[in-house]
Formats: structure tokens, C-alpha cells, sequence
């Protein structure tokens, strides 16, 4: 961005040259709108420059990108207030941390998150800020399973969007070692419930609560040595960083 700004500078700058020079000419003593005439001769010069700095800039694409995504953005924060309620800022602040966690935009998170909020919150009776801690960890769940598998990050949300409608077609799509169908989602809950009880825990979740099957999903992919690829990556290796930083930019036009 520094250099493109500078080219703009260096446009600017000899459009300036000669100024005083023309409005020597342009001004005549005999003229009662010599002023007037003078003036808006060398506003338009000035704009005409300025328009062209700013397109050598790119600085014109830049805005359009940004007023584009900023209005996604707030599309976005309307359903994250209108789906999580009093726990949309801390929706927010998981959005705006996207980018390390999960190598997405805070508005990519946010689409996301919205796209199954009211079946997360249906699951869990209501409460909207457990919904938007499994939230969070389904998000990361999926970014991780991407970067691991190396499975579309758009299939693994399709997939998910299925099983809060009880589909459970598009399951294989993990690669987690089980199919897609009902049987093959009860078995992967099985399976971490397993888990759960071989900790101490109450092995009680089930198939009928999207929340348990995010839960059961997530516990399987931290037995796997799935869970936390993703800022891993984004701290330790270039593609990852890449990932983050293109993110982070996104995150940049939107603000």
C-alpha cells in the first residue's frame, strides 16, 4: 500500500508543476470574471489529477471492496444480534479473532455462525451463551478438519448445516471414519461418549441435539489429533500465516 501511495505522490506532485505559471495566463486584467474563470480552471486541473493519482493508487478498487464488505459485515452483525442475543458481543469478539483460530474473515465466521444458530439454540433449550461457545468450537472444528483432511472448507460446512436438519448424508465428508447415514452419526456419538465416560464424565449425548453432535464431533477430531491445526498453522507454517493474513485483511477492508 506504501508504494502505491507513493506513485500516487508522484503523479500529484508534477501536475502541481507550473501552476502559478498558468494562472498568469488564464488570468486577464480585462475580465470581470478572471477570478471566478481562474479558479474553477485550476480546481478542475487539481481534481483531474488527483483522479488520476488515485486510480494509479488502486485506491478506487480498495474502496469499493471495503464499502462491499462492510456492507456484508453488517448484514452479518444483524443476524449474530438478532440469532445469539445478549451474547452477540461475545460472538463478536470470537469473529474478530477468526482469522488466528480458524483462518476465516470475522464476516465469513459470522455467515457461518448464523447459518445454524437457531438449531444450536433450539438444542440447548435456549441458552444463547452456551450456544455461542459451541458455536465457536464447530467453527474451529470445521477450519481444522480442512486444513487436516484437506476436504473444502465449503463441504465440511455443508455438512454440518446438514446435521442441524438431520441430515446426516454428508457425514463422510470428515473423513473421520464413518459414513453417511443415521446409523454411522450414532455410532460417532457412541464413540465419544466412550470417551466421555473413560474421563469421568456423563456420557449423555445423542443424536437428537445438534449441540451433542457438534460436541461428539469435536471430541472424536481431538482423539484424531485434529483439534487446534488451525492456529497452529498460522503461527508455524506459510501457508497458514498466508491464510490468517488474508483473513486479517478481509477483516481490515470490513473496518
Amino acid at each position: 500500500m506504501a508504494t502505491e501511495l507513493a506513485k500516487a505522490y508522484v503523479q500529484i506532485v508534477p501536475s502541481a508543476e507550473g501552476i502559478s505559471g498558468s494562472i498568469e495566463n488564464i488570468i486577464s486584467p480585462e475580465a470581470s470574471s478572471a477570478g471566478d474563470k481562474a479558479g474553477g480552471l485550476l480546481g478542475g486541473n487539481l481534481v483531474g489529477a488527483i483522479k488520476g493519482a488515485i486510480a494509479a493508487a488502486g485506491i478506487g478498487t480498495i474502496l469499493k471492496e471495503t464499502l462491499g464488505q462492510g456492507a456484508a459485515l453488517q448484514q452479518s452483525i444483524g443476524g449474530i444480534e438478532t440469532l445469539y442475543k445478549e451474547s452477540a458481543d461475545k460472538m463478536k469478539q470470537y469473529a474478530d479473532e477468526a482469522y488466528r483460530t480458524a483462518g476465516l474473515s470475522a464476516n465469513e465466521y459470522m455467515e457461518q455462525t448464523t447459518s445454524f444458530a437457531a438449531a444450536l439454540v433450539s438444542s440447548l433449550g435456549g441458552d444463547t451463551e452456551a450456544a455461542a461457545e459451541a458455536a465457536n468450537m464447530a467453527i474451529i472444528d470445521m477450519a481444522d478438519n480442512s486444513n487436516k483432511m484437506g476436504t473444502s472448507m465449503e463441504s465440511i460446512q455443508n455438512a454440518y448445516q446438514g446435521f442441524a436438519k438431520g441430515n446426516y448424508t454428508m457425514l463422510d465428508n470428515l473423513k473421520l471414519g464413518f459414513g453417511g447415514t443415521r446409523g454411522e452419526m450414532e455410532r460417532l456419538i457412541e464413540e465419544a461418549n466412550k470417551v466421555k465416560e473413560a474421563n469421568g464424565e456423563m456420557a449423555d449425548l445423542s443424536i437428537d441435539s445438534f449441540a451433542d453432535i457438534t460436541e461428539a464431533i469435536h471430541i472424536i477430531q481431538t482423539e484424531m489429533g485434529i483439534t487446534g491445526t488451525t492456529a497452529a498453522e498460522a503461527s508455524a507454517t506459510i501457508e497458514g500465516s498466508m491464510n490468517a493474513a488474508k483473513a486479517a485483511y478481509d477483516n481490515f477492508l470490513n473496518g
